[in-house]
């Protein structure tokens, strides 16, 4: 995305408190695609008292490591109240990457108190939080991350922990080399998994590259 895009606003927020929701829920994962680490989510909430967006959010993958360190506070600040929960690489391969992501959304909204919140908004176009237990009504929104202020606070929340999580979890797997790819498949990665065979921190149940 360019910077000379417009930045994410809470239009779509505003609109649906206006239609009658108390409380909105903006929802980004991060990790999805990785072979290594958990999935994790970022949930932001908002309501009719939530002020314009902190100066400088954007979606997670155009901000560097330092302005997200720095968003971080400001968006919990901002927000009703905000979170982040993950689901291991070990429930992935138990429930499926979509089971994972409704997991890790479930133990989220829960530490916030799910009840309360009235719609939750997913980026992108499918909706793979929905299941037998509904917990809210769920719109997706095509490029959320990049138009809605709560989505793109979610992504920037969930990637600074999850980053965090893969360079701590770096130390004890020092020849995963983590710390730089976050458990995604690049080709040191590869390297290292052919040389070494998978750890417990990877997704057993993919097509790992070995």
């Amino acid at each position: 995305m360019s910077l000379t895009t417009p930045l994410p606003t809470l239009a779509t927020e505003r609109d649906l408190i206006a239609s009658g929701a108390k409380l909105v829920a903006g929802v980004d994962e991060v990790g999805r695609g990785a072979i290594a680490g958990p999935v994790t989510v970022g949930i932001v909430l908002v309501d009719a008292s939530t002020p314009d967006p902190p100066p400088g959010l954007r979606d997670s993958k155009d901000l560097t490591a330092n302005v997200r360190a720095t968003l971080v506070p400001a968006i919990t600040a901002w927000s009703v109240a905000s979170t982040v929960a993950h689901a291991s690489a070990q429930e992935v391969d138990k429930l499926g990457i979509i089971g994972a992501l409704r997991l890790a959304t479930h133990r989220g909204l829960v530490r916030l108190g799910r009840k309360r919140v009235d719609v939750i908004l997913l980026d992108g176009n499918h909706d793979w939080l929905t299941g037998p237990a509904a917990m809210a009504r769920v719109i997706t929104l095509i490029k959320g991350d990049q138009h809605c202020a709560a989505i793109a606070a979610g992504s920037v929340i969930a990637k600074q922990e999850r980053d965090a999580t893969m360079a701590e979890l770096s130390t004890k797997f020092p020849e995963y080399h983590w710390d730089q790819n976050k458990g995604y498949a690049t080709t040191e990665h590869r390297a290292a998994l052919t040389r070494l065979g998978p750890s417990r921190q990877h997704r057993r149940s993919w097509n790992l590259p070995i």
